[in-house]
């Protein structure tokens, strides 16, 4: 059987993670819990989910491999099959006094997943409100990106094939003899210049991104600042009725999207006054928006990501002139397309040598403000209802990992008629963060009036 490597983008999110950032996804799924069986039921509807859960992992291939170093290429990593895979060391059942599963969910986004086992943890949160329970899933950024992880994720519901889609496979270098690999090295060539073209490319554009200007401290996760304390996480969530989003979009114009973006930029401008901080001034922070380079929705596992780099114009005052920026702003992005433009760092990858991912993955990590200020990322679901054991699931909070020296990271995604916000947080720099999430819901309630 041939290796199978990680893909150079995969392998720099295993290189770059550390124990204060770790880099795996989150979605929190809260559910209505299905009506109670007979008697020898579970006593709680979370247990029969945890049940559940750690019996259809099993099945399912892509989660029952671990990561592993190989001699080479130097740097390498590769799948391998977990030969001891225990569900027990993948899916917990945690009980909580909390009402609120964001709350729970905060210190299980801060502990790294093991490096040692298929990277990847469910945790099912019972708590005091037996009608109702969630989960956290985690997974590592190097097994799989928003939608890879969704495809993942779907496989332990009610009605999906156990199976997700395969990922690409394994292309092993063919030997070849001297004659036809110089028939190739014309094309190989051309191919490399390409590249480096790319490469390039993306990297004065980088440099045209501009510096750090207008961060306000508050998206600043130093350890300076903090008092030393840094790793910490807390996790808030909001749902708004997707209706009110569309009723900004056809009065505004742009996409759903372009409101989303600037419900945030938004909301941090009212955030950061709420906290009686600086009135926000110059071009504003630099979002890095994730963009998908899927051929379908869930293909295979993995990352396949570009991006666009936004500045998020936090002094504009008005609410419908900072839907309008933002709207030209990613207007340009996509003239541009995601292959080219700061915010593609993700291809750079490609570039870069095994080894040079082993040895350079730290520091890699340590700049990361260097070339964006704050994550934003939309995780497209499928128009689907999501039940497990007959539970129904009611909201998805998508959360995402924080890059080092940045406070917050904002996900999006869409469920059933409703938007849901997932906001991760450096606990120590930020902590008001459900602030935040009320700040979301007030820069919609002045955009709808607005345009109404």
């Amino acid at each position: 059987m041939a290796t199978e490597h990680l893909s150079p983008l995969d392998l720099a999110f295993w290189r770059i993670e550390s124990a204060a950032h770790p880099m795996h996804l989150g979605a929190l799924a809260v559910f209505e819990a299905a009506a109670r069986g007979g008697p020898g039921a579970a006593e709680h509807p979370a247990e029969r989910a945890a049940e559940l859960l750690a019996a259809r992992c099993a099945t399912v291939p892509g989660l029952r491999r671990r990561i592993r170093d190989v001699l080479l290429p130097l740097g390498a990593a590769a799948w391998s099959p977990d030969p001891a895979f225990d569900p027990a060391r993948h899916v917990f059942l945690v009980r909580t006094d909390a009402a609120d599963p964001h709350a729970a969910a905060g210190p299980l986004m801060a502990r790294p997943l093991d490096r040692e086992l298929p990277p990847w943890e469910a945790h099912v949160l019972a708590g005091p409100d037996p009608e109702t329970f969630a989960v956290l899933f985690k997974f590592h950024h190097a097994l799989a990106d928003g939608m890879g992880a969704l495809a993942l994720a779907a496989a332990l519901f009610d009605g999906f094939d156990q199976a997700p889609p395969p990922r690409t496979p394994a292309r092993p270098v063919p030997e070849q003899r001297a004659g036809s690999a110089l028939r190739r090295l014309p094309g190989a060539l051309a191919a490399r210049v390409q590249d480096v073209g790319q490469a390039l490319e993306i990297g004065a554009a980088v440099a045209r991104g501009g510096l750090p200007l207008g961060v306000p401290a508050a998206l600043v996760a130093d350890s300076a600042l903090a008092g030393g304390r840094t790793g910490s996480r807390t996790v808030a969530g909001l749902a708004l009725d997707l209706d009110e989003v569309n009723l900004v979009r056809k009065g505004a114009g742009g996409t759903v999207n372009d409101v989303l973006i600037a419900l945030v930029a938004g909301a941090l401008r009212r955030w950061l006054a709420g906290r009686g901080d600086p009135a926000p001034s110059g071009p504003g922070p630099r979002a890095l928006i994730p963009v998908s380079r899927r051929g379908r929705p869930g293909a295979g596992a993995g990352n396949r990501l570009s991006g666009y780099l936004l500045r998020l114009p936090l002094a504009e005052a008005d609410p419908l002139r900072r839907l309008h920026s933002v709207r030209a702003g990613m207007d340009r992005n996509k003239d541009a397309g995601p292959t080219r433009g700061a915010g593609a760092v993700a291809l750079l990858a490609d570039h870069v040598h095994p080894l040079g991912h082993r040895l350079g993955g730290p520091l890699v990590a340590q700049a990361a403000r260097l070339l964006f200020d704050i994550l934003v990322t939309s995780v497209p679901l499928p128009p689907l209802a999501f039940t497990l054991g007959g539970s129904r699931v009611r909201e998805v909070y998508p959360l995402a990992p924080l890059a080092h020296g940045q406070s917050l990271a904002v996900a999006v995604s869409t469920y059933q008629g409703t938007v849901h916000y997932g906001l991760v947080a450096d606990a120590a720099a930020v902590p008001d963060l459900a602030a935040l999430a009320g700040a979301l819901r007030a820069e919609l309630d002045e955009l709808v009036r607005q345009v109404s």
